[in-house]
């Protein structure tokens, strides 16, 4: 799944979760930490392993439940000690939903695995080079599976929209302030 499905299902997912339970759309601040727990796991892991080939794939160690869960649990212990327990929350789901979304092709897939949730107790096939980019890019457009992600994008768009744009008031402050 790309970096954009990603967010995507997990903005669903965690509105979803906040409405339900608060009856209110997601505040600016969780909605940060639900991004950057949504692109968390490969944001470790691409560049470990296709620029510095120090991991065997681009789905390895943050992908992993055994690395994954502790980095969660931390991240929300954290979030919780600064008052912040829905940040620690969003990020949580974030992460969850990535993870869990690269492992739903091996459902349907017979060539998909899903073996990088236990890595390394589970081996993951190593990769024989750095992937590019466009190319990844060009192989997706025929997978049905990206039109999916395509349709989970515009609704999430659209509920983002709903929501009053959640986390674009804070980014700007948050810049202001550093910039």
């Amino acid at each position: 799944m790309w970096p954009w499905g990603h967010l995507a299902v997990a903005y669903l997912l965690s509105t979803g979760y906040v409405r339900a339970r608060f009856d209110r759309p997601m505040g600016g601040a969780p909605v940060l930490w639900l991004a950057i727990g949504s692109q968390f796991p490969d944001l470790v892991d691409k560049p470990l392993a296709w620029y510095v080939s120090v991991l065997p794939t681009g789905r390895s160690l943050a992908h992993s439940l055994l690395v994954l869960l502790p980095v969660i649990a931390l991240a929300y212990a954290l979030a919780r000690w600064y008052g912040q327990r829905e940040s620690g929350v969003a990020f949580g789901i974030g992460g969850l939903s990535h993870v869990g979304t690269d492992a739903l092709p091996a459902l349907w897939n017979p060539d998909a695995t899903a073996t990088f949730l236990l890595w390394p107790v589970l081996s993951v096939t190593p990769y024989e080079g750095s992937p590019g980019i466009l190319a990844l890019f060009q192989s997706s457009l025929s997978d049905p599976y990206f039109l999916v992600e395509l349709s989970l994008v515009a609704i999430a768009a659209g509920v983002w929209y709903r929501d009053g744009f959640p986390g674009l008031g804070t980014l700007a402050r948050t810049s202001k302030r550093l910039g």
